[in-house]
């Protein structure tokens, strides 16, 4: 399809975009409606987790269109069965609430540890949560974040978030009084630059909400569905959560998302929560094909491999362009750029045909497909040492 005069008005302005649209998509590679192609490192900020229009996405769509799309959250449906019992086997959790986007899946967090806390601890309420983390950007998401950029936006907030520091297990224990129900993080701060929780002060935390009797809500959305080397970060901690909410990478770019809760924390009772298209067949289909390709180990073994090869190579640039660290794991990584550049990269490396993106003016985030190839990554690389170069040419050292 190709759009002769693009017109962009009956589009709400929520944010500046380039005067680009894209008409199709194929693994790494997006093609624009002049019939330009771009490499694409963001792939819907980390949702197309086996790449753009992937047969193994578009098959399981078609066969479940032509069976039943919904029959109502008030009946079940075999797809969301399949789906709950694979993530059920496949983690620490018992059970499953599917949403539409892993915002609602925050919001049924919130609901779920409420419920928790009136229940069972005397009607505490309050989840402490961290600054920088970014959870979502439906209301009480947006208060739950530590971005300040939320901050001035929307008020009055839902009230009940204080924040602690990243790592910082003492900020941690200086907020839990009587109102403490929970404690939710993101296992990699993403939209805060990639910046990692250690295994550390994940164990310490988990030891601590344990001790005093509260819950552990990891976030998932943007490190899960293999996109740090394992199926969920937490693993790698060698911890068990008590929650965990999980969207993007788990629908292959439809909309789906999940919270997950073990059996001792999924206290809901009927008419507590649901959604009209919550767990619909046709999402769940998709689901069930996604999870089965990324869950295996030879997949996952094959993501820290890819994961390995582009650190090393950003390292490498980092090393040539007198740049900072490296930072995340598996296929979620940062390039610290030490200056505030990240604007003039991305728009640079758009005119090279290459898709990058900024979440702070310092530093670059990498969220390529699973599947990405040593090929592509190189590809990648290549063009960004060049933008690089020139962008630098023209800026003084920090």
């Amino acid at each position: 399809m190709t759009i002769q005069t693009p017109s962009f008005d009956a589009l709400m302005e929520i944010t500046a975009r380039p005067p680009i649209v894209f008409v199709r998509g194929e693994g790494a590679w997006l093609w624009d409606d002049s019939g330009r192609r771009y490499l694409d490192f963001v792939q819907g900020w980390a949702v197309n987790c086996l790449g753009h229009a992937p047969a193994l996405v578009a098959d399981a769509l078609a066969e479940q269109a032509g069976l039943l799309l919904t029959p109502s959250p008030a009946f079940y449906n075999a797809p969301a069965i399949a789906l709950a019992e694979a993530l059920v086997a496949q983690s620490c959790f018992d059970r499953v609430f599917f949403t539409n986007s892993g915002a609602e899946a925050i919001e049924g967090a919130i609901k779920l540890a409420r419920k928790y806390g009136a229940l069972h601890r005397g009607g505490a309420h309050e989840i402490i949560t961290f600054d920088g983390g970014f959870h979502g950007r439906t209301l009480a998401a947006m208060s739950a974040s530590g971005k300040k950029a939320f901050e001035p936006l929307f008020e009055p907030k839902v009230s009940g978030f204080p924040k602690a520091r990243l790592n910082d297990l003492e900020s941690v224990k200086a907020l839990i009084g009587n109102r403490t129900v929970a404690v939710m993080l993101e296992p990699i701060q993403g939209e805060a630059g990639v910046r990692p929780a250690t295994v550390e002060f994940l164990q310490a935390l988990r030891a601590l909400t344990s001790a005093h009797g509260l819950l552990l809500v990891v976030d998932e959305i943007q490190t899960g569905i293999g996109r740090t080397g394992t199926l969920f970060a937490y693993e790698q901690a060698v911890i068990t959560p008590d929650l965990m909410t999980i969207g993007k990478g788990i629908g292959g770019g439809v909309p789906l998302g999940a919270l997950l809760a073990t059996e001792a924390a999924s206290c809901f009772e009927h008419g507590d929560q649901g959604g009209t298209y919550n767990g619909n067949p046709l999402m769940c289909a998709v689901g069930v094909a996604v999870l089965r390709q990324i869950g295996r180990p030879a997949f996952l073994r094959a993501v820290r491999e890819a994961g390995e090869f582009l650190r090393s190579e950003l390292q490498r640039l980092s090393a040539r362009h007198g740049l900072g660290e490296v930072r995340g794991r598996g296929l979620l990584l940062a390039l610290d750029l030490q200056r505030p550049i990240g604007g003039a990269v991305l728009a640079q490396a758009r005119q090279g045909g290459l898709l990058l993106n900024a979440p702070r003016p310092d530093a670059l985030r990498f969220m390529p497909a699973l599947d990405v190839t040593r090929d592509e990554i190189a590809a990648m690389i290549s063009i960004l040492d060049g933008v690089l170069g020139d962008v630098l040419g023209g800026v003084a050292a920090p």
